[in-house]
């Protein structure tokens, strides 16, 4: 299986895939690379987020979960960068219940990059952040986003405007 591991300001990450798209990201590293093209750019694209030069990524992904949980996926990936919901309006959204998108959120197997960070409890209350740091990752990357997307500087009312769900 294909790997890679790559340094970040969060701390070391790994990367993996299948050959054809990304299926993890998670924090520390592999015994042994073995990296392909597809992981390579995708540390690129992970470099170039983190410096704020990159608010969405263009990747093949192929996390593993049931329907429902790709669902929950799929809804993160339609947050703006610099933007936020709610696990009750995503509930809402997917005609779920808060705790079940909750649970889809903790089991998120591409995090950063399928953007569970940017999902909040609602009156905009963290909730809950299963990488590595916790919430203090959480606040980190919603931090970085919010700085590079201008939100509250007038400039991010459609990022901001995503929390009404």
């Amino acid at each position: 299986m294909p790997s890679l591991s790559i340094d970040s300001p969060l701390g070391p990450l790994m990367l993996a895939g299948d050959g054809s798209a990304l299926t993890s990201v998670g924090w520390g590293r592999f015994d042994r690379d073995e990296p392909d093209a597809m992981l390579v750019e995708t540390a690129r694209q992970l470099e170039a987020y983190f410096a704020g030069r990159l608010q969405r990524f263009d990747l093949p992904l192929k996390p593993a979960g049931t329907e429902f949980r790709r669902s929950v996926w799929d809804a993160m990936l339609a947050i703006p960068y610099g933007g936020t919901a709610t696990y009750g309006g995503m509930a809402k959204m997917l005609d779920s219940g808060p705790r079940a998108v909750g649970g889809a959120c903790g089991a998120n197997p591409i995090p950063i990059i399928i953007p569970c960070h940017r999902v909040l409890a609602s009156g905009g209350a963290p909730g809950g952040y299963s990488g590595h740091g916790g919430l203090d990752t959480k606040a980190w990357l919603l931090a970085l986003e919010r700085r590079h997307a201008g939100v509250g500087q007038g400039n991010g009312a459609a990022a901001e405007q995503f929390a009404l769900l």
